[in-house]
């Protein structure tokens, strides 16, 4: 028997976000019709993915966690080469 691809809710939270002439993607997301945290990825400048170890209870706590970063350690982070502290 196979199994069903799960339905994924995305916030509206998330999308395309540019900072100092570069852009990054948001994705927050959950299983749709529950009431699961929202996991919280981003596809950096360079292509490469950082997905948050945490969930977060909403997806305005997961935006939170991302505009955080961007103003401690900037939107060029978000790429291979940095440091992941997130």
């Amino acid at each position: 028997m196979a199994i069903p691809d799960p339905k994924i809710e995305h916030s509206p939270l998330g999308g395309a976000i540019t900072r100092d002439g570069h852009t990054v993607t948001v994705h927050i997301y959950r299983f749709a019709g529950t009431k699961d945290e929202w996991t919280l990825e981003v596809v950096g400048i360079d292509r490469s993915h950082i997905v948050w170890d945490e969930t977060f209870e909403s997806d305005l706590n997961a935006y939170e966690a991302f505009e955080r970063v961007v103003v401690e350690d900037g939107i060029k982070s978000f790429t291979e080469d940095a440091p992941a502290g997130h």
